[in-house]
């Protein structure tokens, strides 16, 4: 049993979709927390392949500390996490991909950052890309000693121009009121941040790599066929902006443009570099 003093009042919201072959290393990096969270919820998006009996397994093995959530049909990342926010019973909510993990100290220094700055409703982190599917994060943090929490104030304009932290990085409090938006399937962590920080929330983003991603951003097998998804997904966050008031037509017009020639980009590396590493 675990003191009560090493549990940080913290949800872990973990959306599952297929993901028998990663879930179980990114439970563990939870669960190697220096610090962990008060409770992991894992919610199954109708995989209908096996996964969600293993979900169960998990909660079985972690009685009272896992809790499985599973939806009727399949609906995206966007509200799996949101079912699992719901769900949450503690004031801090941090986010979980399952083919992702956490640093061992990611909720440590997240959590203590957070509950010595009440003004923050949303702190990202760094991440490192890994390649070896058997690594855990198990980086030396140099210079992060407790109370050297080093952070930058992530402003609108950045945010409109991109996207600054994974939902993998995202701590944030349980009470704020905007949502991921259900059913959308891409860049919607993107659109929550903007809501935030258009709504006049504070965000921040530590300089530290608490995470590690088992994938690159673009460019790998398969997924070239979702750049233009991806395109589209951002191009309706601006028009949702405007339709809120948050940015004019002036700022929606220019952002479009800026985001299309963006993909443009993206299809010439892929097309011209990436592909042929494949």
């Amino acid at each position: 049993m675990m003191e009560d003093n090493a549990v940080a009042p913290v949800s872990a919201v973990i959306p599952c979709y297929r993901c028998a072959a990663t879930i179980g290393r990114a439970v563990a990096s939870i669960a190697q927390q220096t610090r962990k969270p008060a409770e992991v919820i894992l919610v199954d998006d109708a995989s209908g392949d096996g996964t969600l009996e293993i979900l169960h397994g998990m909660a079985q093995q972690h009685a009272g500390w896992i809790k499985v959530i599973a939806l009727n049909k399949n609906q995206g990342a966007a509200s799996s996490r949101n079912a699992g926010w719901e769900a949450a019973s503690q004031p801090y909510i941090a986010f979980l991909d399952s083919d992702d993990a956490w640093h061992p100290r990611k909720i440590e220094i997240q959590y203590a950052y957070m509950s010595a700055h009440p003004e923050v409703m949303l702190c990202g982190h760094g991440h490192r890309v890994v390649r070896q599917a058997d690594r855990m994060p198990d980086w030396e943090l140099a210079g992060w000693e407790l109370g050297e929490w080093e952070a930058e104030r992530i402003h609108k304009r950045a945010l409109l121009l991109s996207n600054k932290f994974a939902p993998t990085s995202a701590m944030l409090r349980r009470e704020v009121d905007q949502r991921f938006v259900n059913g959308r399937r891409y860049m919607e962590d993107h659109m929550l941040w903007l809501e935030l920080v258009c709504g006049g929330c504070v965000v921040t983003k530590l300089k530290a790599e608490l995470s590690a991603v088992y994938k690159n951003p673009f460019g790998v097998a398969g997924l070239s066929a979702h750049l233009w998804p991806m395109e589209k997904g951002e191009l309706s966050n601006y028009a949702r902006l405007h339709g809120s008031g948050y940015i004019n037509l002036a700022e929606w017009l220019g952002l479009g443009l800026y985001s299309l020639l963006k993909y443009v980009r993206r299809l010439l590396i892929y097309w011209l570099h990436l592909r042929w590493k494949i």
